[in-house]
């Protein structure tokens, strides 16, 4: 293998232990966010995963908002602006994102 496989191998390497996922999204193990991902601010409701979708209710948002339960017909609109909530089975947040 010449010196090019082997960088290729090593950067390779390096990007797969960069997807590594280092637990639950707890406040102690918090990564720093980026804003330009963030725009929505889905940050802030992270708390509510693993709470039932009709929990967000109640709540009023500067930005537009979809709940998403599981199996759901969505549009493939892709807006950086709106936070979405994804349902499991048991209608239980499992993902908070923008999008």
């Amino acid at each position: 293998m010449n010196i090019y496989g082997k960088m290729m191998v090593v950067a390779g390497v390096t990007m797969l232990a960069a997807c590594q996922n280092h637990g639950a999204g707890s406040s102690e193990n918090a990564q720093p966010v980026d804003p330009e991902l963030d725009r929505c601010q889905a940050s802030q409701y992270q708390s509510y995963v693993g709470k039932p979708l009709s929990s967000i209710s109640s709540l009023s948002f500067a930005n537009p908002v979809r709940a998403i339960p599981v199996n759901s017909a969505v549009t493939m609109d892709f807006n950086l602006n709106r936070i979405n909530f994804l349902g499991d089975k048991d209608n239980n947040i499992t993902r908070v994102y923008c999008g």
